[in-house]
């Protein structure tokens, strides 16, 4: 049985006196303590070894390895495995070489400051991330709790609101909670103005005006995106959508992305979700990233190339979509590398494009279909249903291995 060497310990602006019992035996008793300049702060008096970050900060392992066999304590903030570093250090590290010490969070502060109950919040950050991925979370009367990058990001923050219509959304920051300098600063997203701390809390309540256009998190409207015409539409995304099946955390091949129609949704669709887009024409790369700022997905990665050359050492797929460039050799190449119970989905319009997806269904198995979409269009002073080009597409499962 492995025996924790390391203990990872969260403080609060409470400092020592808030640690319990245990944990701050464990920080009195250290040999080699590592943090930031504020936990070095909040932790005064200790005669141990005192480590800061290294820069770069991917280092942090191999400096934290380095002192195996050693009393070693790692000061964060909060709660150690709630988008802090505490998760960071237990994927490279065993966690069960790790011993966990919580303490309450800045969301656990802040929803209690604001009288929130915490599942009914979204809570998320910008701290090293894009401020635009709020955007996928707006929405009326939805309650956002933002752990924000600098002094900078109320302000960043309020635009993006203004910019969607939610003019008169509250906004509370929330700065040295549970300290003796704590400090609350309110106001609207649309004559935002306070100074704040660069370490803070951001409550946002989203309140829609008139202007705001409200989004489904999938099923968004053709006209939501910038396109030049070339579009996976709204019902065959859909039916795409629904047999990709996104999950948290999986990672999607879209080759031959486009606007990003697919992609956008597929990361909308569930938490912490990627995405990967190949496309050769640099004009469609250009909407597809326009579309990601704009629809909150600002981490949608793309790539210039053409599959599945452009596709070489990347990770492996959760799940692949194929809406351009279709070829018995991307199909064979996809497959090859999605994960056991993934998802491949292909859509064509060509006759050419069809051929392949017949063999590749005649060869895997799946399910084959054809889509057609019919919309009420004028006709005269009248009506008529017009059709759309019918799209096959053919979608299969990967099965688990048989290793028996």
């Amino acid at each position: 049985m492995t025996t924790p060497w390391l203990d990872i310990i969260g403080i609060g602006e409470d400092g020592m006196a808030g640690l319990s019992a245990a944990a701050r035996a464990l920080v009195e008793n250290a040999e080699v303590i590592i943090g930031g300049e504020r936990h070095h702060k909040l932790s005064p008096g200790v005669k141990a070894q005192r480590v800061s970050w290294p820069s770069p900060f991917d280092a942090m392992i191999e400096k934290i390895r380095s002192f195996k066999g050693r009393r070693v304590v790692v000061l964060v903030s909060g709660d150690p495995l709630w988008y802090s570093v505490g998760a960071r250090i237990g994927r490279a590290i065993d966690p069960a070489e790790i011993h966990y010490h919580p303490q309450l969070s800045a969301f656990q502060l802040a929803a209690c400051r604001m009288g929130w109950s915490l599942p009914d919040v979204e809570t998320l950050t910008v701290h090293g991330r894009p401020h635009e991925q709020i955007v996928s979370k707006l929405s009326p009367g939805v309650k956002l709790l933002i752990l924000t990058k600098d002094a900078t990001s109320p302000k960043t923050i309020a635009n993006l609101l203004c910019a969607h219509g939610y003019d008169n959304s509250p906004m509370s920051v929330l700065a040295a909670m549970g300290g003796s300098e704590e400090k609350r600063f309110e106001g609207l997203a649309n004559d935002w103005a306070h100074e704040v701390p660069d370490l803070h809390t951001l409550a946002v309540e989203c309140v829609a005006g008139p202007d705001a256009r409200v989004l489904p998190k999938t099923g968004l409207p053709d006209d939501a995106f910038f396109h030049d015409g070339m579009i996976t539409k709204r019902a065959v995304r859909a039916v795409t959508l629904a047999k990709l099946a996104p999950q948290r955390g999986e990672l999607l091949w879209d080759i031959g992305i486009g606007c990003g129609s697919v992609a956008i949704e597929w990361m909308r669709a569930a938490n912490e979700a990627r995405a990967i887009g190949i496309e050769p024409r640099s004009e469609r790369r250009d909407l597809a990233a326009k579309n990601a700022l704009a629809l909150g997905t600002p981490a949608l990665k793309l790539i210039d190339g053409v599959a599945p050359d452009a596709l070489e050492g990347l990770k492996n797929p959760d799940a692949v979509f194929i809406g351009g460039g279709i070829s018995q050799r991307v199909i064979d190449y996809c497959f090859g590398l999605l994960k056991p119970n993934g998802r491949l989905v292909a859509n064509c319009v060509t006759l050419e494009g069809e051929a392949i997806l017949l063999a590749a269904f005649e060869n895997l198995g799946g399910e084959l279909q054809r889509i057609g979409v019919q919309s009420a269009e004028p006709l005269g002073s009248l009506h008529s249903w017009k059709c759309a080009m019918a799209v096959t597409q053919w979608s299969i499962v990967k099965p688990w291995e048989n290793t028996s």
